[in-house]
């Protein structure tokens, strides 16, 4: 009888993060990716601002084109009066 099962030990493995042996070769990674990091976290908090700052000044410009109206065309105006409960028809 053949045995068919697979050994999955060789693939973890292959995909396995692995940290350089030589101590400055480690430093420099590790400085490497906190460099990325922080140019990640730098360029995020810019575009962020700048896409707020940018909405802000839509919002202030596009009121400023708009004249103020007095009134719409489809307001009705009028009066009421408050009716209370006991004045009301009962059935």
């Amino acid at each position: 009888m053949i045995n068919r099962t697979f050994q999955f030990g060789q693939f973890r493995t292959l995909f396995a993060p692995r940290k350089p042996r030589h101590p400055l070769v480690r430093v420099a990674v590790g400085l490497l990716g906190v460099a990325i990091l922080g140019v990640m976290v730098f360029v995020g908090v810019f575009v962020g601002a700048a896409m707020i700052m940018a909405g802000l000044a839509w919002k202030l410009l596009a009121q400023r084109k708009t004249p103020a109206r007095a009134a719409e065309a489809n307001v009705v105006e009028g009066e009421y009066r408050v009716v209370r409960k006991p004045a009301l028809p009962t059935h």
